[in-house]
């Protein structure tokens, strides 16, 4: 009996470890990264044990056209704060996407906001 949980303990032990890595290499490495232009309209802070960052974007293509909306997370608090400031003008995010991330503890959606511009108004046409 005392060998039966001394392996069934390594073999967790090990199971843990294991899922850690690949936990990490989900949040690490990313499977394409790109920028998508558009109007903030939702930033907000949701969880209910892990708060993460939670926003839509309307990309808008040509005026009178219909919207399409792009969501995203937020990691990181400055980069939060610096989009709260934006919200309402035209901004450009720059994001990657990460596949495979295990729980939604860490994001809703599987892009990451990593940097963000603010462009001028574009002239209406």
């Amino acid at each position: 009996m005392g060998k039966f949980i001394v392996r069934f303990s390594l073999f967790l032990i090990l199971l843990a470890i294991l899922f850690a890595g690949y936990t990490w290499l989900t949040l690490t490495w990313s499977y394409s990264e790109g920028d998508r232009a558009g109007y903030i309209q939702k930033l907000s802070k949701k969880g209910w044990v892990c708060k993460t960052w939670e926003g839509e974007m309307a990309l808008v293509t040509m005026p009178g056209t219909m919207t399409e909306k792009f969501y995203f997370s937020i990691r990181d608090e400055s980069i939060a704060e610096q989009l709260n400031g934006s919200i309402g003008k035209r901004v450009v995010l720059q994001y990657e996407e990460h596949i495979g991330v295990p729980f939604s503890c860490f994001a809703e959606t599987r892009y990451f906001v990593t940097g963000v511009k603010t462009v001028g108004e574009v002239p209406p046409l």
